[in-house]
């Protein structure tokens, strides 16, 4: 974890640029390296080792070090894990891992849930979105597994589309974007809404994900079943939380 001294060390490394006060601050801040790599494994699961994960993130902790100003008083660890988590998720999709067919498939699963949901009044079973498909059970469980990774890509992508990304969150103001902000509280209000209206099983996982910010290891310790089942979970209130905003996109083109 950073030393006391650390604010010290900056400021003699942004002077400097001494190599050797780099690999000082690279070391300081080498566990977050493993944090941000820990929590993407939840989309991953056996499909990518976590020692390539923690690899790639590390040219992101590089490239923040190099880059970091420390004259704009925003915190570093902050800064660190924007970088270090596009780094692995760009470093992903060099590998071009998720072929175009599976990001249809991703978007035709959305599809299903958005439409079962708004038909039946609840949340879609497994089984109703299996026979929506025409599949057997097994085959919705692989297509599960299969689309994770598509689903971790969507999500990114939906994030650069509907907000500020980086620094430009802390520093800039909607005040003057009405439209811009009007459309932020609607979403989050849906999500909110989707969120608690998750099972009990994928809302724990959502909860323990994105708000105690915690790793699928971490997850799967606490909820007791394996971590490709948390990897699942978490699959599926993906796709009924962006299942529930492709309905609202709907509404909103109608």
């Amino acid at each position: 974890m950073p030393g006391v001294n650390n604010n010290q060390l900056w400021k003699q490394y942004t002077k400097t640029r001494d190599p050797a006060l780099k690999d000082e601050l690279i070391v300081q801040y080498a566990y977050l390296i493993k944090y941000v790599a820990g929590r993407l494994s939840i989309y991953f699961g056996s499909n990518v080792e976590f020692d390539d994960l923690v690899g790639y993130g590390a040219f992101g902790l590089i490239d923040a070090i190099e880059k970091f100003d420390i004259s704009k008083g925003v915190k570093f660890e902050t800064y660190a894990s924007v970088r270090i988590r596009g780094s692995i998720i760009d470093s992903i999709r060099d590998l071009d891992w998720v072929p175009r067919s599976l990001r249809q498939k991703n978007k035709e699963l959305e599809k299903v849930y958005a439409e079962i949901e708004n038909e039946v009044g609840h949340s879609a079973t497994d089984k109703e979105v299996a026979d929506k498909l025409g599949i057997s059970m097994e085959e919705f469980y692989k297509l599960l597994n299969d689309v994770n990774v598509s689903s971790m890509m969507s999500l990114e992508e939906f994030m650069e589309q509907n907000y500020e990304r980086g620094l430009e969150i802390v520093s800039d103001s909607t005040d003057d974007k009405p439209e811009a902000a009007l459309e932020s509280v609607e979403i989050k209000e849906i999500l909110i809404d989707a969120i608690d209206k998750l099972p009990e099983k994928e809302k724990a996982v959502i909860t323990f994900y994105y708000f105690e910010e915690l790793t699928l290891k971490e997850i799967s310790a606490i909820m007791n079943v394996t971590e490709s089942r948390i990897s699942q979970l978490h699959t599926k209130a993906l796709l009924r939380m962006r299942g529930k905003l492709f309905r609202h996109r709907i509404m909103l083109e109608s």
